[in-house]
């Protein structure tokens, strides 16, 4: 089937951006795993294997759009106006800074700027208050579960020592 002329052209490039990450990530993580006990290996396996095999149909399903001459491997569409207006660019923003300050403040406090930012964009800056009380209450709730019960390896900031002298002190 031959491409309309009357029809837009379909951007492929951007759409496989996501799928050829999560491949080099999951092929990454599996690398990662070897010397971990084996139920964490079979339970690493099972999830990266459904992702590897749901993003080879993503692929075979591309190739075949290709080959169809249904659209092109572009990236027109990688960034456009509907990015600002929507948000995602904001989004974007918002999971880097995520990434860039969770080591300097520490899980909660990042977390809790990340839900609180996230939410209030998604939401067009509407019911701030709310908001503000679902971000602390999910991210004190990581708090609870992650750091405090479980003790895991999460980044401690200066909510999680202030948190630990208080508790020790109590």
């Amino acid at each position: 089937m031959k491409h309309d002329p009357d029809r837009p052209t379909r951007h492929l490039g951007g759409e496989l951006i996501i799928p050829a990450m999560a491949v080099v990530f999951t092929l990454y993580y599996f690398t990662t795993i070897w010397n971990s006990p084996w139920t964490a290996q079979v339970s690493a396996f099972a999830i990266g294997g459904v992702l590897l095999f749901l993003c080879a149909l993503f692929f075979v399903k591309a190739l075949k759009m290709l080959s169809q001459e249904e659209c092109s491997l572009t990236f027109g569409n990688l960034v456009t106006y509907e990015d600002l207006r929507t948000g995602r660019l904001g989004l974007f923003v918002t999971t880097v800074g995520y990434c860039w300050f969770i080591d300097e403040l520490g899980f909660t406090l990042t977390t809790f700027l990340f839900l609180w930012l996230s939410m209030l964009i998604l939401g067009r800056f509407k019911r701030a208050g709310l908001v503000t009380l679902v971000s602390a209450a999910m991210s004190l709730g990581g708090w609870a579960v992650f750091i405090w019960a479980f003790d895991t390896r999460f980044p401690r900031g200066w909510f999680e020592e202030t948190m630990k002298t208080v508790l020790a002190n109590g």
